[in-house]
């Protein structure tokens, strides 16, 4: 059985939508494209290599694989992140997709949260999910999400594609692992354990 885990750049007020560049996703008019950039150091960068490295599988949506086939397969081998995307397993969630070339890809075919859900029962080990913040939404209704690691930014932008947005299923999540990097950057790995709990304050 394999673990879903996505693992997420976001602000602190839960905004997802285009960290890495201006024109990553302008999708409703954003404008705050590229806001990880002045804060991506050393220790980042060797997390995120960590990161990518203990994945067995990626799960991607169509915009997230679309960026990533674009520049990772141009990237040389001598480059550890390069080499490990280059070379895992890739599953691609599209409704529009006809094909998809990137080495060692595989289009999901059917409704996207059926078809995660008997990946999971097929594979082992850990399948991470990267960006894709639409097919995210999805997981996250269908209760298929095991682990989420957040990397949140000192940013607060006040409109833009949030992480946990409307119809996510109410879960109850335990803090497993939290650090700092030096530019401010908090990683916190978060496991599902189950129903949330609820109570009166003072009773």
């Amino acid at each position: 059985m394999g673990k879903l885990v996505v693992g997420t750049f976001v602000t602190v007020d839960g905004v997802m939508q285009a960290p890495g560049g201006p024109d990553e996703d302008r999708e409703g008019g954003f404008e705050h494209g590229g806001w990880l950039v002045p804060h991506f150091d050393e220790e980042l960068g060797q997390f995120m290599d960590g990161l990518i490295g203990r994945s067995d599988a990626l799960l991607l949506g169509r915009k997230t694989y679309e960026i990533f086939n674009g520049y990772w397969p141009n990237q040389g081998d001598e480059d550890p992140m390069a080499r490990k995307l280059n070379s895992v397993p890739k599953y691609v969630a599209s409704r529009t997709l006809a094909s998809v070339d990137w080495n060692n890809s595989e289009l999901l075919q059917g409704d996207a949260a059926d078809a995660v859900e008997r990946l999971k029962r097929e594979l082992d080990g850990e399948i991470q999910v990267a960006g894709s913040s639409d097919l995210i939404q999805t997981l996250l209704e269908h209760d298929l999400v095991d682990e989420v690691q957040l990397i949140v930014f000192p940013v607060v932008l006040g409109t833009g594609k949030r992480l946990f947005g409307d119809g996510t299923t109410p879960r109850a999540l335990r803090l497993a692992e939290s650090k700092t990097t030096p530019s401010g950057v908090a990683l916190q790995r978060y496991e599902r354990v189950g129903e949330p709990e609820y109570g009166t304050v003072g009773s």
